[in-house]
């Protein structure tokens, strides 16, 4: 079966969600991991993101009946609790740059929903974290594993994923460097600040952020992810193959260019 995803929503109307389907029944659903999930995402007023800080508590509203998936769409609900649309009417007719609000106008005509940047404000990923979620433990259960770390913020660089020879003597197995890499999944999930493998690592780049930030600048950063137990033949020919299908998804993040 194909998975779909769809998300709804904008920044500052009543709830921002997603709907995931083409999942088989019978899947098991933690909520308690959807929720750890979305803790990792969410802002927490420590000037490391946006000051905009939120419950993201999920409301499953179809799809799953007693911790499994149905095999029907599964609908994800996060509702918006802290708007404070009033801090966007000074600049309501302006058009940000480095945001799609001039895109959005030519494309909309002037009806989008434009506070705190609508239907393309990063908010809207809450929807599809939830969904990542679900997907993760659908995956987990098959034995692939996907993690993802701060390889590198702010000119600052974190301990790069087991490769090759950099694990030590070359040539590394296969199976060696599997093993290497479990391990260092295991490390980023048991995180609970930045997802960075190298723990020392983490107070320099928040320093930096918080920096920039009382500058009223930002800085960049390098996501590294790896994915482990992918079976092998994935995909479709040509223009739909893992690697088609992976960049598509990631060049639909805001964030990256």
């Amino acid at each position: 079966n194909s998975v779909a995803v769809s998300i709804y929503g904008e920044s500052h109307g009543a709830a921002v969600g997603a709907l995931l389907d083409g999942l088989p029944a019978g899947i098991p659903v933690d909520e308690a991991f959807l929720a750890v999930c979305m803790d990792k995402r969410r802002a927490r007023g420590d000037g490391l993101s946006t000051a905009r800080t939120e419950a993201d508590e999920i409301r499953i509203l179809s799809g799953i009946y007693n911790g499994r998936t149905t095999g029907t769409a599964i609908s994800l609900l996060i509702e918006n609790q802290n708007t404070r649309s009033g801090d966007y009417a000074k600049t309501a007719a302006l058009l940000r740059p480095g945001h799609a609000d001039y895109a959005a106008f030519a494309k909309y005509h002037g009806w989008q929903d434009a506070r705190g940047g609508g239907h393309f404000s990063g908010r809207v990923t809450a929807g599809l974290v939830a969904a990542g979620g679900i997907c993760l433990g659908a995956l987990a259960g098959r034995g692939v594993r996907i993690g993802t770390h701060l390889a590198r913020c702010a000119g600052i660089a974190d301990t790069p994923f087991a490769a090759g020879d950099a694990l030590g003597a070359a040539p590394q197995t296969a199976a060696a460097r599997a093993a290497a890499l479990a391990r260092q999944l295991d490390t980023l999930e048991s995180r609970t600040g930045f997802a960075v493998l190298d723990a020392e690592a983490e107070a320099p780049m928040q320093a930096a952020i918080r920096a920039a930030g009382a500058a009223g600048d930002s800085v960049g950063g390098i996501l590294e992810t790896v994915v482990l137990g992918l079976p092998a033949g994935a995909g479709e020919p040509f223009f739909d193959s893992a690697e088609s299908v992976l960049s598509h998804l990631l060049f639909s993040i805001p964030a990256v260019k």
